[in-house]
């Protein structure tokens, strides 16, 4: 898995994944979007690690969209580790989480989310926000 991916969506309810890849569809936010289902699975991605280790580690994806609650490796530890990787740090992320907890928000701030946006949420301002994240190739406050 080589080519180069716009959007690594890590998600690991099935229905909230699909429910987030038709919105990008829709607005044609991303024409590659690439699914892993735990936080290990995303780290290995975004490092060329485990099942990943043939990957190119250097192309990395243009934007994370992050849920918190995730398997194996939550999604903080997830952010903790891409954002404290010089290679990796200005991956801009999104974290996309059910979670309206203020400790969650705050860590993933602290942890630098460039944006944090809890579901359900109103997709046309989620396409938005996307839209202006990866137009700009920046994270967005």
């Amino acid at each position: 898995m080589n080519d180069p991916v716009d959007i690594l969506l890590v998600e690991d309810n099935p229905s909230d994944a699909e429910l987030t890849m038709h919105v990008l569809e829709r607005h044609n936010l991303a024409e590659r979007v690439y699914v892993v289902h735990d936080g290990a699975e995303a780290l290995d991605f975004v490092f060329g690690t485990g099942d990943y280790a043939g990957r190119d580690a250097a192309n990395f994806p243009k934007m994370m969209l992050l849920d918190l609650k995730l398997p194996k490796i939550d999604g903080l530890e997830v952010l903790r580790r891409v954002k404290a990787e010089p290679r990796t740090r200005s991956i801009p992320v999104v974290v996309f989480s059910s979670s309206w907890e203020d400790r969650d928000l705050k860590a993933a701030q602290d942890l630098g989310a460039d944006k944090y946006v809890v579901k359900p949420v109103d997709f046309a301002q989620f396409a938005e926000a996307v839209r202006a994240v990866l137009a700009s190739g920046q994270g967005v406050r």
